[in-house]
């Protein structure tokens, strides 16, 4: 298991690596011309301190097209992962639903956090929850009406939060700061993962170290 996690932590290293850049419009022509790597210098996710980052030349002689598909890629992944931290943290902190997740009386709340709560879910549990991400992948979060302005836009005409009334900058700002929590967020929950395998099983080992540690896997 560790073994994969860290192959899955260099997989994660080596995909951030190479989108520290940004969406070209959706909805502009897909021409078959490529571009040197320097034509995405300037998108939007090229931030300080790294600045435009591609070791790996994922993007070398790369056109729009791949460029957009690899973006859409990290845009969904940056996402998952996010609510992923989120998870951890709510679960690790406690907050469980009240009740029974099946009818044989297995609890919520004897459901542990992190990856030891694969193996307390019941199978049946598991294939519903595939399930329904499978449904969301495949019929909610994607460009439904093909309406989206840039990779990841799944507005579909019904969601926008006041989308089009900002500024031509806030909406560049609010996009790069997506575009960089995604990535610490990738960083974080594959952190997360590892540190729980190590032999101190302590995923929250930097709290350990600032004499603050937190009680995983308590219950």
């Amino acid at each position: 298991m560790t073994r994969l996690l860290l192959q899955s932590t260099l997989l994660g290293m080596s995909s951030v690596a190479a989108f520290m850049t940004s969406s070209c419009d959706k909805r502009a022509p897909k021409a078959a011309t490529t571009f040197v790597s320097e034509s995405f210098e300037d998108e939007i996710g090229v931030t300080a301190p790294m600045g435009y980052f591609d070791p790996l030349g994922l993007l070398r002689n790369a056109d729009a097209q791949r460029f957009n598909r690899l973006r859409y890629v990290e845009l969904k992944h940056g996402r998952i992962s996010m609510l992923a931290i989120v998870g951890h943290m709510v679960t690790t902190a406690g907050a469980r639903l009240g009740g029974d997740i099946d009818l044989h009386g297995t609890s919520f709340a004897s459901i542990p956090p992190g990856l030891a709560a694969l193996s307390a879910i019941p199978k049946a549990g598991l294939a519903q929850i595939i399930a329904f991400i499978g449904f969301l992948e495949l019929a909610v979060m994607k460009d439904v009406t093909l309406e989206g302005e840039f990779p990841g836009d799944f507005r579909n005409g019904a969601i926008d939060f006041g989308w089009d009334t900002f500024t031509v900058e806030e909406q560049e700002r609010k996009r790069n700061i997506e575009l960089n929590n995604g990535r610490a967020a990738m960083m974080g929950i594959l952190a997360l993962m590892v540190h729980e395998q190590l032999p101190s099983h302590d995923p929250y080992v930097i709290n350990s170290l600032l004499g603050s540690p937190v009680p995983f896997n308590s219950i």
